[in-house]
């Protein structure tokens, strides 16, 4: 496991101290395919390490496509997100042997001894090294598989706001833009403040720089995405300010607010919803539970009064509010009475879609896990408990 001191020298190990054939290898242009498990911020930072591999030189190819270099950004979130790991990683070297493997993400720092021992693995790079992924790979003509993998970790992650270089490639006409990394609500169930650390912003002005430059590239409608956006704060700016200053971009017709925490939305952002003409009238807002007990379980940080008076207060102020919310069960203690408190409050409050976690415990003793299904308003009371 590489300190942050040794992690210069690994630049040096992984790359230059194998015995390749430069000369033979130079020719082509070396092949990188991109792949990611998990949320929206795993999607935002996969697309800024794709963007530096097509300027160092790579041809960007689709999933299942042969490959030289192989980049799989991980979740440790959902219940099989660890084996979908292993499988993808299998899948890419039956077709592409010899391709170079570097894993990155969540699963790379919580689960980095583990994925020491997969086979095929080249680089491992915990949640320190992420975004600097591609500066610790051998230069593309010298890329070959190593005789065991390298470990770039630490447990510490930084927790100072932040810049990102580079800007997100994307095919569609929405671009994700990561604005903040990092959670310490310390949620009983989420492995998240292990696996990213603690909460930090990006610096506003790297954030109007990439999303001016994603604007530039036609992206018309940029999602705002973090572990826990509501808290962003950069020099006394907040998230309200962030998007007004979003907003100065002519060329950005919608912004959008991923999923964010019922008690870090202020009214103010609410009433800034309900009048502009680029803040999309949406909020995704977990829930988890319908019942007090099982909230207090999960540390939590309202009860179900709270969250309901939140969402009536919302849906008064913000015209054709599109209103969504996560839900877990089977967390320890829910029994059928913490259940039917649940689909309660799910049948009350007037959701359009809802994502369904189920309740898993982790190799690292942390939980959480997500169903393989979401049921939207027109389906949900038709399709029996979740």
């Amino acid at each position: 496991m590489l300190a942050a001191g040794e992690a210069d020298r690994c630049r040096l190990a992984v790359g230059w101290h194998l015995p390749y054939n430069v000369a033979a290898m130079k020719t082509a242009t070396r092949r990188a395919s991109l792949q990611t498990i998990g949320c929206r911020l795993n999607q935002a930072e996969t697309a800024l390490l794709a963007d530096r591999l097509k300027k160092d030189g790579y041809q960007l190819v689709g999933p299942g496509e042969p490959t030289d270099l192989f980049v799989l950004n991980t979740c440790s979130v959902t219940e099989n997100a660890e084996s979908d790991c292993r499988h993808l990683i299998r899948r890419t070297l039956r077709h592409s042997p010899q391709a170079f493997v570097a894993v990155t993400g969540c699963y790379a720092q919580t689960g980095a001894e583990a994925l020491r021992q997969v086979p095929g693995l080249d680089l491992i790079v915990g949640a320190q090294y992420k975004m600097d992924l591609p500066d610790y790979l051998p230069p593309p003509h010298a890329l070959r598989k190593l005789p065991s993998p390298q470990l770039l970790h630490q447990r510490r992650i930084d927790r100072n706001n932040f810049v990102l270089p580079g800007t997100g490639d994307y095919e569609s006409t929405r671009a994700n833009l990561k604005v903040q990394d990092g959670c310490s609500f310390m949620c009983s169930f989420c492995i998240i403040p292990f696996a990213r650390g603690h909460e930090r912003s990006r610096r506003l002005d790297d954030v109007l720089r990439e999303a001016e430059e994603l604007a530039s590239r036609g992206h018309k409608e940029l999602v705002l995405t973090g572990v826990n956006v509501g808290q962003y704060a950069s020099d006394g700016r907040s998230l309200l300010d962030l998007v007004k200053a979003l907003e100065g971009i002519a060329e950005v017709d919608r912004i959008r607010i991923s999923s964010i925490e019922p008690t870090t939305i202020p009214d103010a952002l609410l009433d800034y919803m309900a009048t502009s003409s680029k803040l999309c009238r949406y909020l995704h807002v977990p829930l988890q539970s319908g019942d007090d007990g099982i909230l207090r379980a999960m540390n939590r940080r309202y009860t179900v009064r709270n969250y309901a008076a939140f969402v009536e207060k919302a849906v008064g102020l913000v015209p054709e509010l599109g209103l969504g919310t996560d839900l877990m069960v089977g967390f320890p203690g829910e029994g059928e009475r913490e259940f039917a408190n649940t689909q309660a409050v799910a049948s009350d409050l007037p959701f359009t879609y809802f994502h369904v976690f189920t309740f898993w415990l982790s190799t690292s003793g942390r939980s959480a896990g997500r169903s393989r299904f979401s049921l939207s308003r027109r389906n949900r009371r038709d399709s029996g408990p979740a």
